[in-house]
């Protein structure tokens, strides 16, 4: 693909999501916080738009594209939709089902995938337990080996989709070895015995079912190890790096919705006489939202366009934490800003930035908090 069919590739992509989530979506977002879920309708239609399916393999249902179409398509779908719990649950098979196409039999793969992509099953991945979070290699969840399953025994705790997903793709312990070498991952079917499910309250991201997942001698068919055993937590962290460009892309997304709220409210609003843009402390607040967004994209855009074309170097996972630090940063600050230029309307339920406000934590942790994310970064970067 050359540069120009590129750019018309991301336009038409870019304007089918702004679409899909200005009418389809966004109308609708608070009668969904409301109800606690979004219809399961959603994915179907998203599937049929062929939202489901970009980056995937096309002998699966999929369409294949590199980052430089996906992040935009993202970053679309959160300015315009505004729902942190539409996007992160409608896509939670971007994080549960990656590791099923790179890692999975043919036949697995193939009775997995298609029904995911098309929008009839939906796929989530559960990492975090009760007992730990950022520290994956000290995971406590076991699959003990029997003949041709596996019994899985434990927990795991905020689980994306893990209310209704009907694949479940779990990091356990496969071994007595301890820290990252006795990691493996087990495709689960949501529909297997001994495996129950709490919903959890949340802050934000209102209709994005949240679980508590407990695993009880849950019996797994062996065809449903991902890879081999132990090679788990390379699998994960590699999973990592997909999961915090999105969220990077998303946020930068929700910072725009935020400025584009606030721009409108500051253009339409008296005060004293005149529009609170005319006010320079205002529109100075707007102006330092435009700059972080502006960079934020910029450093996005770089990175997407040097990992498409091979050219990313051993910093690469250095560069995506920091990234998506910045992009976290980015929302957090124009959140703020946003709520503060609409006063007391930005503290009522109905706006976009009062909403954003308070799914801003969430961003900055999921995926990696933004303490790990430094962490990493200092080591890959030989900082220590």
């Amino acid at each position: 693909m050359n540069a120009n069919e590129l750019r018309e590739a991301r336009t038409a992509l870019v304007d089918s999501m702004t679409r899909f989530a200005r009418t389809e979506i966004a109308p609708h977002v608070g009668a969904w916080d409301a109800a606690g879920e979004f219809p399961r309708a959603l994915y179907r239609r998203a599937a049929e738009l062929g939202f489901l399916g970009i980056g995937y393999p096309e002998e699966y249902g999929g369409t294949p594209a590199p980052w430089a179409l996906r992040l935009p398509m993202w970053r679309a779908l959160c300015r315009h939709g505004t729902s942190g719990g539409v996007q992160a649950s409608l896509f939670s098979h971007n994080i549960g089902l990656p590791p099923v196409v790179l890692l999975a039999s043919e036949d697995v793969r193939r009775d997995v995938v298609p029904p995911v992509l098309a929008g009839e099953q939906i796929a989530a991945l559960a990492i975090t337990e009760p007992g730990g979070g950022s520290d994956v290699a000290q995971l406590k969840t076991t699959a003990r080996r029997e003949g041709d399953t596996y019994v899985v025994n434990g927990e795991k705790i905020f689980i994306t989709s893990g209310m209704r997903a009907d694949w479940i793709t779990v990091a356990v312990r496969t071994s007595e070895a301890r820290g990252a070498s006795g990691i493996s991952l087990l495709l689960v079917p949501g529909d297997s015995a001994g495996l129950s499910r709490t919903r959890l309250d949340k802050m934000g991201w209102l209709c994005s079912d949240t679980a508590q997942l407990r695993f009880d001698g849950v019996r797994v068919p062996a065809r449903y190890l991902l890879g081999a055993e132990g090679q788990g937590f390379k699998a994960i962290m590699a999973n990592f790096n997909g999961e915090r460009l999105g969220l990077a892309a998303g946020a930068i997304g929700y910072a725009e919705a935020c400025y584009d709220e606030a721009l409108a409210w500051a253009q339409q609003r008296q005060s004293f006489g005149q529009a609170l843009v005319q006010h320079q402390v205002i529109r100075h607040k707007l102006v330092d939202m435009r700059q972080r967004i502006c960079a934020s994209a910029a450093w996005m855009e770089d990175l997407a366009a040097r990992a498409d074309a091979g050219e990313v170097g051993g910093d690469w996972v250095a560069e995506v934490c920091t990234l998506k630090n910045q992009a976290t940063q980015t929302l957090q600050f124009c959140a703020d800003a946003g709520v503060q230029i609409l006063g007391g309307m930005g503290f009522m339920r109905g706006t976009v930035c009062e909403r954003i406000y308070r799914e801003v934590k969430v961003v900055t942790i999921g995926g990696g908090t933004e303490e790990i994310m430094k962490e990493l970064a200092a080591r890959q970067w030989g900082i220590v």
